[in-house]
Order: C-alpha cells, then structure tokens, then sequence
C-alpha cells in the first residue's frame, strides 16, 4: 500500500475519475493474519471488491496490482463476474518457476492492461512477453525504457502508463440520450 508504484497507479487511476482502495494484505504492516501464500490474499480482495461495490454501487470494477498484488488481482479479478478489467503492474510471471498459477488469466477474455519494466531483475522482460503473447485479445502492455522492478526512480512514469492506458477505456458502452 505504502510502494510508490502502488501511490502512482492509484493516483492516475483517481485521476482519469476511478474510485480507487488501497488496502494491506493479511500480515502486511498493522494488517491481522499471515502470508498465505496468495489463498488468504485472494480472500483480501475479494472483501475490498465486496467494499468497493457496497460504497459505490454499480461502478464498472477494475482489479489492479503490483508485484505479487497483481497476481493476486489477475487471478480474483479474472474470477470475480463484477470485475471488467485486470490490471497487472510488473506480474510475476516467471517461467522457470511457475510458483504462480496464471492460467485462469492466460483463459480469461477480459481486458488485460499490463506496465513492465524493460530492467526488471526479478521479472525478465522476456517472460512477460511470453506471457503477453499467451493472453487473449483485448491486451496492452506498456514497457518502460529502463525501469527495473520497483521501477526506482521512474514511478512517475507507471502513472502515466496507467493514465494513458486506461484514460479512455471503457467495457460499458456509453449510455445514449434518445
């Protein structure tokens, strides 16, 4: 919650008219509970989705996340019917390991909005072109020019990714005034 990525991606969202929540994982900062290897972190989300809808009902919801929170959200956004888009921020989706199960999203006919850094030590550009070529239409991925995984000094610049993505996205089509 406190990542400057996740301030950034927030911030843009909030701008483009998104209402957005962040929120702390079990286990993570003052938050009750422990890791649970994401299970427990998909349970998390789906009660902020529950949140979202009760504060703002009927709003198109997006899921969104960073690192290992964007597979959280891939994977319960995918999951979730009240959800029309996914948004992963630098996704682990490593080949080699396969730690992360990422087939219901590769599945998934929902918009998928991806922001990866050219430099990322932990997620090989390489990978998540694999990963974005496995992905269904409709799909965008913006690299940024020599960002690494926490996108050091070039927050700003995921931000405006997010922006520029999804400024004029929506699944709903606009309602016409007879």
């Amino acid at each position: 919650m406190h990542s400057k990525v996740v301030y950034r991606a927030a911030k843009a969202l909030s701008r483009i008219g998104c209402a957005t929540l962040r929120f702390n994982f079990r286990g993570v900062g003052t938050s009750d509970g422990v890791f649970d290897e994401g299970r427990g972190e998909q349970d998390d989300f789906r009660a902020a989705l529950d949140a979202m809808v009760e504060r703002y009902p009927g709003v198109e919801l997006w899921a969104g996340g960073y690192s290992f929170g964007a597979f959280v959200a891939l994977t319960a956004g995918v999951a979730d019917p009240r959800v029309s888009a996914l948004i992963g921020i630098a996704p682990p989706v490593l080949e080699k390991t396969g730690k992360y199960d990422f087939s219901a999203v590769v599945r998934s006919p929902k918009p998928i909005f991806l922001v990866h850094g050219e430099a990322d030590e932990l997620i090989p550009l390489q990978d998540m072109w694999r990963f974005y070529g496995s992905l269904e239409e409709p799909k965008e991925l913006v690299v940024i020019d020599a960002a690494d995984h926490v996108f050091d000094g070039q927050t700003s610049e995921v931000g405006d990714a997010v922006e520029d993505l999804l400024g004029d996205f929506s699944v709903t089509a606009p309602k016409v005034e007879p």
